[in-house]
């Protein structure tokens, strides 16, 4: 049964997760599950608007600073806050900061739309994943106790084993697949109360597992591409979103993209 079926307006704010990376359009910019979502949102709402506030890179405190009071101005519908992982992800990480910055935010998020919606992000299964485990955790456990506070909903993507699946994420171990984007897009639909288009949370096909020596040339093109760049800007102090703006700053008649997402197929070996 939906609970709401008069959606008009979508307000998005993040990081890397909601700007899309690495949902890769034509035109180098990206889509992910924020886009997938408003253009499903606009398809049953004549006049839908849609803003996307989220940058690449960022951290909790920049995001409350530079996207948080935009967003409640806007006075949206529906408000997406995801947020922190970054910070969590950093060799230091004050989590009493992290935790007030996002309680500040959702204290301002709140009751500035109709709802607002927080996400339990996913993690790749891995080495890097458990490494930082106890710190994603006591993240959620914050995002669920401020939506019992607040009345916002919680998406819970790290309980997810689908999106788990290493196959799942992009070459660069951090970012999802076209397809990971598309099942959250559609978690987030169901969570809001919209008839399911799928499953979302459904297995991927038995990977096939590749060679020795296939893995270690992989790892070696992720830490040449990814990782080593990775380092370079935390040791710098620089981020990837430095000086990048949000690519739909202003809450706008939604534009759909110009590429149709095309459906899934397995890869024949798994990473």
């Amino acid at each position: 049964m939906e609970i709401s079926a008069n959606y008009t307006s979508f307000v998005a704010v993040g990081d890397s997760f909601t700007e899309g990376m690495s949902d890769l359009l034509p035109d180098g910019s990206y889509r992910g599950w924020a886009d997938v979502l408003a253009g499903r949102l606009a398809a049953r709402t004549p006049g839908f608007r849609y803003a996307n506030l989220a940058v690449r890179g960022k951290l909790i405190g920049q995001i409350v600073a530079e996207q948080v009071d935009v967003a409640a101005s806007m006075n949206a519908d529906v408000i997406t806050l995801v947020g922190g992982l970054n910070d969590t992800l950093r060799p230091k990480c004050d989590m009493v900061r992290v935790r007030d910055l996002l309680e500040e935010a959702v204290e301002k998020l709140a009751p500035s739309c109709g709802q607002l919606v927080l996400m339990r992000s996913p993690g790749r299964q891995g080495p890097v994943m458990e490494r930082f485990r106890p710190r994603m955790e006591e993240l959620f456990a914050h995002v669920d106790a401020l939506a019992a506070r607040h009345g916002a909903l919680v998406v819970d993507l790290y309980g997810s084993a689908a999106l788990g699946d290493q196959r799942m994420w992009d070459v660069d171990r951090l970012h999802l697949t076209a397809e990971g984007h598309r099942r959250v897009a559609e978690a987030v639909w169901q969570t809001l109360g919209l008839e399911a288009e799928d499953d979302w949370q459904a297995p991927l096909p038995p990977a096939l597992r590749s060679s020795w020596a296939a893995r270690r040339v992989a790892d070696a093109q992720f830490a040449r591409r990814h990782l080593g760049p990775w380092i370079g800007r935390r040791l710098t102090g620089r981020s990837s979103g430095d000086g990048r703006p949000a690519k739909r700053p202003d809450l706008l008649p939604y534009e759909p993209d110009l590429l149709p997402y095309e459906p899934y197929r397995p890869p024949s070996a798994g990473p």
